[in-house]
């Protein structure tokens, strides 16, 4: 199997395009945890901002365990492996992945229906148009040719 297909998902996004993918972040993430762990910083905080209250710089500790939650739901978030080698987003279950299996189609571009599936909407959100035209360039060019026509796969990039 080619490193495109590989690393190219079923729903028609490019595996290493996402920002979940083999995550710097979600290492970083965990490194600071473990970090304010070791050294018991979630007793420095909660002194500094609750009982001290002596700087406004500090203030901003009572949030401490709130931040914790951001950075651990950010580790949760990594996918250290392509769709097709790991079974599909390790948060949840891939209805997209699931349709393709049950189909025997290798991705959502095989699929005679996949423009305005409603499997693919959920993308919508975080992915515009981004799914619809890798669909598509996937269907005209091949999954060997298409990545090097692939868009930008975040809202806010398009």
């Amino acid at each position: 199997m080619s490193e495109e297909i590989e690393l190219t998902g079923y729903c028609g996004l490019y595996c290493p395009d996402c920002i979940r993918f083999k995550s710097k972040s979600s290492e970083l993430a965990k490194a600071l945890l473990n970090e304010l762990k070791e050294t018991e910083f979630e007793c420095y905080a909660e002194l500094k901002s609750s009982k001290l209250k002596q700087l406004q710089q500090v203030k901003q500790l009572e949030h401490f365990k709130e931040c914790c939650d951001v950075l651990q739901a950010i580790v949760k978030l990594q996918c250290n492996n392509p769709c097709r080698a790991g079974g599909g987003c390790p948060t949840f279950s891939c209805s997209i992945l699931e349709c393709c299996k049950n189909k025997g189609f290798d991705g959502c571009w095989q699929c005679e229906k996949f423009d305005g599936c409603e499997h693919l909407k959920p993308l919508e959100p975080i992915h515009g148009i981004c799914v619809q035209k890798n669909l598509k360039h996937i269907k005209d060019l091949g999954i060997e040719k298409w990545t090097k026509n692939r868009c930008k796969p975040y809202v806010w990039q398009q």
